[in-house]
C-alpha cells in the first residue's frame, strides 16, 4: 500500500542522469533563439521540448513524489528545488520564443504546422498563444519576468514550509484520558467520534490554534502572493487578477461571476440544513466543526481494500473500458494509502503526459475516505483517457474540468450504497448527509472561498493595506452570509484562510471545485437517466484532455457553464435533499 517508485526510475544515480539530461537539452533549446522563422528549426525546437518534457516531467514527478513522502527529510527537499530550478531554468532559456512567434505571425507558424503531421499537436497550442499575444512582452521584457520568476512563487515556498514542513501535531487529552495526537490529517475523524463538545472544541483548536499563532506570518506570506499576482497583471496589462487566471483558456469572467452571484442569492436550504442539524444533535451552539458530526452514528470502518471493492462494484454497470481503467488507477504501487510522519496532508492524483498516474491518500478508514477513494481514481482514470487519445502536448486537461471525472465517481458511489442498502433510517441519514455534505463542501464552501479570493485580490489592486485582520475580516463576513453563523465565537476559525493551501498555491483555483460539480451532477444525471448518448459524451470530455478551450469541452458533453441553469440545477438538488432529510429526521 505504498507507492512503487521505481516505475520512474530505478534508483537515483538513474534520477540523476536523467536530470543531468534536462539540463543538457536546455543547453541545447537556448541555441535556437533567432532561428525560428525557418521550418526545420522550428521544428526541431518544438520536438526538442517534447523530448525535454518526456524527461524533465518524469524527474519532476519522482522527486516531487519522494518529497510528498517525507516533507521533513531535507535531501528530499533539496532535491525537489534542484529539479523546480531546472523548469525555472528553462522558463528563463524559452523566453524569446513566444515574443519571436508572435513576431513571425500567425499565418506562417500555422503554414510550418501544415507541412508536419509530427507539429499538428501544436496547433492549439499555437491558437491559444496569438488570443494571448497583447498580453506577452517584448523579447527583453520576458527575459527580465523569466529571471525574477523563482521569486513569484517564495510566497508558495514558504507556505509549503511553514504549513508542512515546520507543522508538528498537538497532543491532547481525550475526556476518556487517552493522549492522542491531533494532525491536519486525523483531527476531523476525531471530531466526528467525539460527544463531547468541549472535547471537539480542544480537538480543533489543536489544529487552528497554530494558524492563530502564526496569523501575522500568513499574512505576509499571503500577501506575497497577491503582490506578485498584481506585478503580472500591472505587466502583462490585465484588468484583473482574476481575468489574468482565466483568460489563457478563454473562460469568460462572467462564469465566476454566475456562481458566485448564484451561491450568494440561494443559501436559504444552508441555512435550514444547519438548523436541522442543530437540533437533531441537540446542540446549545452549532460550530462550523460540528460540520463533521454524523447526523447518524457509526464507528463502521472500512478498510482500504473493501473501499476499492465498493468503488469497483458501483461501476459493475459501466462499459468494460471504463471498468479496466478503474483497476489499473488503483493497483498496487500506484497509491499510498495511510497517514505517516512528514507525508503531505490531504488526497491528490498526480500525472504525467504519458506516465502512470499515482494517488496519494492519508486513510484512516472512514466512509469520507471511500469516497475520496472513488474520487482520486477519477482524476486518474481522466489522466489516462487523456493519455490513450491525445498526443503528450494535449494530455494535460485544465483545472477548470479536473473535478468532473472525481466527482462524477462520487455521485455514482453515493447512489449505489443507497440503492443496494435496506436503508434503515439510519442508513438513509447517513447517506443523505453524504450527498447534502457534498454539495455544501465541493459547490458552497468552495464558491465561499472563491469570493473570498475575489475580495483580497481587490484589495491588493485597490493598494490597500492587508493584514490578517483584514484578510479575517473578509473571512468573518462571508460565514455570516453564507451559514448565518459568527466564527468569531470559536475564536481560531477565522484564521481559515491560512488553513486552506489552494489559496496560496493555486490562486483562482477552488471556484472550479463549484463548476466541475455543476457540470458533473449534470452528466451524471444524464447518464443515470440512460439518456442516448450520455456515456459516450462523457468519455469524450475524458478523452479530449486538454485539446480545446474547457467550456467549450463542456459544452460539447452537454453542459453550459456560461448560464445560470447549471448552478441553479445543484441548488434545486440541495434543496430536495434537505426537504427529503427533514422528512426521515422526522419520522
Amino acid at each position: 500500500m505504498k507507492w512503487d517508485l521505481t516505475y520512474l526510475f530505478p534508483n537515483l544515480d538513474d534520477f540523476e542522469k536523467a536530470y543531468q539530461e534536462t539540463n543538457q537539452i536546455i543547453d541545447k533549446i537556448a541555441n535556437y533563439k533567432g532561428k525560428l522563422n525557418e521550418f526545420s528549426s522550428f521544428k526541431e525546437f518544438f520536438l526538442m521540448q517534447k523530448e525535454f518534457e518526456k524527461i524533465g516531467l518524469r524527474t519532476y514527478q519522482y522527486a516531487s513524489l519522494l518529497s510528498d513522502l517525507n516533507k521533513k527529510n531535507s535531501e528530499n527537499s533539496a532535491r525537489l528545488q534542484k529539479v523546480q530550478l531546472t523548469f525555472v531554468r528553462l522558463q528563463q532559456t524559452l523566453s524569446f520564443e513566444e515574443p519571436e512567434l508572435i513576431n513571425i505571425g500567425k499565418d506562417k507558424i500555422m503554414s510550418f504546422i501544415d507541412k508536419d503531421k509530427s507539429l499538428e499537436e501544436f496547433r492549439f497550442p499555437m491558437e491559444k498563444l496569438f488570443k494571448r499575444q497583447e498580453h506577452i512582452l517584448d523579447d527583453k521584457s520576458e527575459a527580465l519576468l523569466a529571471n525574477f520568476s523563482s521569486l513569484a512563487s517564495v510566497g508558495r515556498n514558504l507556505y509549503s514550509s511553514l504549513s508542512v514542513a515546520d507543522i508538528e501535531g498537538s497532543d491532547i487529552m481525550l475526556d476518556n484520558k487517552e493522549i492522542v495526537n491531533i494532525t491536519n490529517s486525523n483531527y476531523r475523524a476525531y471530531i466526528q467520534k467525539s460527544n463531547s463538545p468541549e472535547e471537539r472544541k480542544d480537538i480543533f483548536e489543536a489544529v487552528f490554534s497554530y494558524y492563530d499563532a502564526h496569523k501575522n506570518t500568513y499574512a505576509s506570506i499571503y500577501k506575497s502572493v497577491l503582490d506578485a499576482d498584481y506585478a503580472r497583471i500591472k505587466t502583462r496589462n490585465y484588468e484583473s487578477s482574476l481575468e489574468s487566471y482565466l483568460f489563457n483558456n478563454n473562460i469568460p469572467t462572467s462564469v465566476y461571476h454566475s456562481l458566485t452571484k448564484v451561491a450568494r442569492e440561494n443559501t436559504a436550504a444552508v441555512k435550514k440544513y444547519l438548523k436541522l442539524r442543530k437540533e437533531y444533535l441537540g446542540l446549545e451552539e452549532y460550530h462550523t466543526y460540528d460540520r463533521f458530526l454524523e447526523l447518524a452514528k457509526s464507528d463502521k470502518e472500512y478498510e482500504f481494500q473493501e473501499a476499492k471493492e465498493l468503488f469497483f462494484n458501483s461501476i459493475k454497470h459501466l462499459p468494460k473500458h471504463f471498468k479496466e481503467k478503474a483497476e489499473d488507477v488503483l493497483k498496487d504501487g500506484f497509491v499510498d494509502v495511510f497517514e505517516q510522519t512528514g507525508k503531505r496532508t490531504g488526497a491528490y492524483s498526480s500525472s504525467m503526459p504519458n506516465l502512470h498516474p499515482y494517488i496519494l491518500l492519508n486513510y484512516s478508514k472512514t466512509l469520507g475516505d471511500v469516497f475520496t477513494v472513488a474520487h482520486e481514481a477519477g482524476h486518474s482514470i481522466h489522466s489516462m483517457y487523456a493519455a490513450e487519445t491525445q498526443p503528450s502536448t494535449l494530455q494535460n486537461y485544465t483545472i477548470f474540468v479536473a473535478e468532473v471525472a472525481s466527482t462524477f465517481n462520487e455521485h455514482n458511489l453515493l447512489d449505489y450504497i443507497i440503492n443496494e442498502s435496506k436503508a434503515t433510517k439510519n442508513e438513509k441519514i447517513a447517506l443523505l448527509q453524504r450527498a447534502i455534505d457534498d454539495i455544501m463542501s465541493t459547490f458552497y464552501r468552495q464558491t465561499l472561498f472563491a469570493i473570498y479570493e475575489l475580495e483580497a485580490h481587490k484589495l491588493v489592486e485597490a493598494q490597500l493595506p492587508i493584514t490578517a485582520d483584514d484578510l479575517s475580516k473578509i473571512m468573518i463576513n462571508l460565514y455570516q452570509e453564507f451559514y448565518d453563523l459568527d466564527i468569531t465565537k470559536e475564536e481560531v476559525k477565522q484564521y481559515v484562510w491560512a488553513y486552506i493551501p489552494h489559496l496560496f498555491y493555486t490562486p483562482f483555483y477552488v471556484y472550479q471545485y463549484a463548476t466541475s460539480f455543476a457540470a458533473s451532477l449534470k452528466l451524471y444525471e444524464d447518464v443515470k437517466n440512460k439518456k442516448v448518448g450520455a456515456f459516450d459524451n462523457y468519455i469524450n470530455l475524458l478523452k479530449s484532455g486538454g485539446s480545446d478551450y474547457p467550456v467549450n469541452q463542456l459544452l460539447k458533453a452537454g453542459v453550459d457553464l456560461t448560464k445560470e441553469e447549471a448552478f441553479k440545477a445543484v441548488v434545486n438538488r440541495l434543496s430536495e435533499l434537505v426537504d427529503e432529510l427533514e422528512v426521515v429526521l422526522k419520522s
